[in-house]
């Protein structure tokens, strides 16, 4: 397989996982506050990429990862997660994985203009009606439009972000240091959510435990996918194809939340994917 597919394929795989952890993440808010659901997940994913760095020899959190591109990183990582994890919880799970499909919009503009990737006219095209696809489902001039989900604009921007640093991060930086570096981030962000929701810490309840491990299983699994998605292919490649978080989500909501998109939003939803996959095998 060639760099591009190999990151082709972590991208799919790793928005599968965030799919399945958000809506975990969705469920195991109705017994614990956010902020604890987001601790407990840092540190699940945290002990797990530390111990992948020790069985490797490596330190979990070397000082390479005390640079600006990994400050600036960290920054965009907390900003991210605290406001998405809010959107997620308090927003249907559809919209706010509707609304972070402009991340890729960001992303390739950012690559364009900071790594010197080439994106044609072609590739803007088909990114021009994904994002048409986009505001179909989000349709901001609607009365059901919340503010709520500047929620999820503002986790979209910190993830877009953290791509493009995690793009611009030194090679001699393992996958497993930059994930242990970003559940490190994670759990600082649950803290101050947690601090600012005034939230006691507790054990979580029985009801909530099995979502929470499903949640934090994903959580790693999906990070440690995207990182090597981001550092195989190109940016302006595999970036597209977070799309497919988007179906996952619909499915999702579908079934579990009994969100029911509407025709819009589904068609919306299929020019999405068609211009991903075009932007793929271009």
């Amino acid at each position: 397989m060639t760099p591009n597919l190999r990151g082709s394929a972590f991208m799919v795989a790793a928005m599968a996982a965030f799919a399945l952890e958000d809506a975990l993440i969705k469920q195991a808010a109705s017994g614990m506050a956010v902020g604890q659901i987001m601790l407990f997940i840092g540190l699940f994913g945290l002990t797990a990429f530390s111990l992948q760095s020790i069985r490797a020899g490596a330190a979990p959190l070397p000082r390479a990862l005390i640079t600006r591109v990994m400050v600036i990183r960290s920054g965009f990582e907390i900003f991210g997660r605290v406001f998405y994890a809010l959107a997620i919880t308090l927003t249907p799970l559809t919209s706010a994985s509707a609304i972070l499909q402009a991340t890729p919009l960001l992303v390739v503009l950012g690559a364009a203009l900071i790594f010197g990737e080439r994106v044609g006219p072609k590739r803007w095209a088909l990114i021009c009606l994904g994002l048409l696809g986009v505001m179909l489902i989000i349709r901001p001039a609607a009365s059901d439009f919340t503010p709520l989900s500047l929620l999820a604009v503002a986790g979209m921007i910190g993830f877009a972000g953290r791509d493009l640093a995690t793009r611009a991060a030194k090679p001699n930086l393992s996958n497993a240091q930059l994930g242990s570096a970003g559940f490190l981030m994670l759990t600082l962000a649950g803290a101050i959510v947690s601090t600012a929701q005034h939230s006691a810490m507790a054990l979580p309840a029985p009801a909530a435990l099995p979502a929470l491990l499903g949640a934090a299983l994903f959580a790693t699994l999906g990070y440690g996918a995207l990182t090597n998605a981001m550092r195989t292919g190109d940016v302006a490649v595999v970036t597209p194809l977070r799309y497919s978080r988007l179906i996952f989500a619909l499915i999702l909501g579908t079934v579990f939340f009994a969100e029911r998109p509407d025709a819009l939003t589904l068609f919306g939803a299929g020019l999405i994917v068609a211009c991903g996959v075009a932007l793929m095998r271009r």
